[in-house]
This record gives structure tokens, sequence and C-alpha cells, in this order.
């Protein structure tokens, strides 16, 4: 397992400015840093693989779906926006250095119609990300489809209906990302989510249950460590929380974050919470 930190605990509008924290990461210990993504154009992307590799640093990313981009929609052009989206979001990573595209891709969150999910959305979805399967070999990539939950989606909450879908794109390069914050609200086990995705997991969030730092809720991260050694988990250990600086109005901690709880604290004590959990099995008894 590696372990990285989504930069969502500084900001979801990644720029060239926040390229300079990238050092203290290194410095940190963190292996990866997980880039959120909405319009790709948006980002610094040949600034960020020439900082990532000088730090040595690996890069992931995590796609949201701006409005108007939605591969369920009952709308055929809409369908193509989003394949042609999901392309260039592709496209956009791997130029980063990154080989891992995730996030919830199957609808922008919020988007709720009033119906539970029907055989033809399913059917759109399939459709959807078997068109992109080229542009994934091509360009060496995997898409980690994220389920998330009933407050932000009618559509893929579960590690059950992630996996199915999987199984009906059968494409190798696509599997599932866990986030723990959603699980815990979606899942009876976290863990026995992860022994049932085994191979199919591809990428984890490890979030609080309020986003904060990792050990301080109640989420069951000893068992959630476990079960990952368990399956012979090779991926990230992602941690996605909100930390809070007065002067990011772009970061999710701004409006959320306890005041004491800088993105850098959310950081280092994360991290050491985390190394704590993996490397304590293997400690020989004093």
């Amino acid at each position: 397992m590696k372990i990285g930190i989504s930069a969502f605990a500084w900001t979801s509008r990644f720029n060239s400015s926040h390229l300079e924290l990238l050092p203290a990461i290194k410095a940190l210990g963190l292996d990866g840093i997980e880039i959120p993504m909405l319009d790709p154009a948006e980002l610094p992307i040949d600034g960020i693989r020439e900082a990532f590799a000088k730090n040595q640093l690996d890069c992931t990313v995590c796609a949201l779906l701006p409005l108007g981009i939605n591969p369920i929609s009952p709308e055929q052009p809409t369908r193509e926006r989003a394949i042609e989206h999901l392309k260039r979001c592709i496209d956009a990573a791997a130029a980063m250095g990154a080989t891992l595209l995730g996030g919830p891709l199957c609808a922008p969150i919020g988007y709720l119609p009033n119906h539970r999910p029907t055989e033809d959305e399913w059917s759109w979805a399939v459709e959807v990300f078997q068109a992109i399967g080229s542009v994934l070999r091509a360009t060496n990539m995997q898409i980690s489809i994220e389920p998330v939950n009933r407050s932000e989606t009618f559509f893929l909450r579960t590690v059950q209906e992630a996996a199915r879908l999987c199984s009906c794109i059968a494409d190798p390069n696509i599997g599932v990302t866990l986030d723990t914050f959603h699980a815990n609200i979606e899942e009876r086990s976290i863990s026995g989510a992860i022994r049932s995705l085994g191979p199919n997991l591809r990428h984890l969030h490890a979030s609080e249950n309020d986003r904060g730092p990792l050990g301080r809720g109640h989420i069951p991260f000893p068992e959630i460590v476990s079960a990952l050694e368990e399956i012979r988990y090779d991926g990230y250990v992602m941690i996605e929380g909100f930390g809070y600086r007065a002067d990011e109005r772009e970061g999710p901690g701004y409006l959320w974050a306890d005041l004491d709880v800088s993105p850098e604290r959310l950081a280092s004590e994360s991290y050491f919470y985390l190394t704590d959990l993996v490397e304590k099995p293997r400690r020989t008894p004093q």
C-alpha cells in the first residue's frame, strides 16, 4: 500500500501556486498527491508533471463532472458530451503523469431525479464507459469509479452496485474507488465491502466521518487496514480530508473544517496515524 493525500485538504481549484506545497508533502513521507479536476483546461498540466517528477511524487486525479456532463442523461447529445469530456480528462491526467483517474464519474454530484436507477440508465452508463476503453489503453490509464452517498447521487451508492457496473463494462482498466466517508453511510460493513471488491478495488479514499484528521472520528480504520492487507491491496490509500486556511476560499474546509485543523496538520496527523496502523502488525514484540 502507498499513502498519499488529496489536494482537497487545501483547495478544490488546484493551480500553479499550490505546487509550492510539494516539497513539504514529500518531506513528510507521503508517496503521492491527488489533484481535483473539474475542467482539465483549468489545470497547469505541464507544471504539475514537472513539479511532481522533481519532487518524486506520484499523481492521481479525482474528477468531478460539471453541469451538463452526464453519462446517464436521457438526452443522447448530453451523453456524447460526457464521452468527450471523459476522454479529455483521461488525456489531461496522463499528460500530468498520472495513471489513475477516479471520482464519482457516473453523474454530476447533486443530480437527483425523483426515481430509482432504471435499466436504461444502467445501459447508458455502460455504453459511455465502454466508449472510452480505447483511450484508456492508448494512455495506459485506469478509471476508478467512486460510489457516493444518497445525499449526493441516486445512482451508484454502494460497492455492490459499482462491482455490477464494472462487470457489465467488462474493461480491465476500469475498477472501483471506495471512499470511507461515503461507505460509512451506505455500507453495513466497510471492511466487508473491501473484501467483496477484491481485485476490483483500485483506489481508496481514507476519510474520517467528519472529513477531519484520521483517527479522531469513528471510522474503523484498524479493520479497514486489516481488510486491505487481507486482499493484498497494493494501490493508494489517499487521505481525503479538509483543512482550514483563512486565505483559501476555494478549499472545502473553509466552511467545514475545525479552525485549528490546518491542511498541514490534517496531512501530518492522518499520515502518522495510518503508518502506525500499517506498520504495527509487522513490528516484532520487544
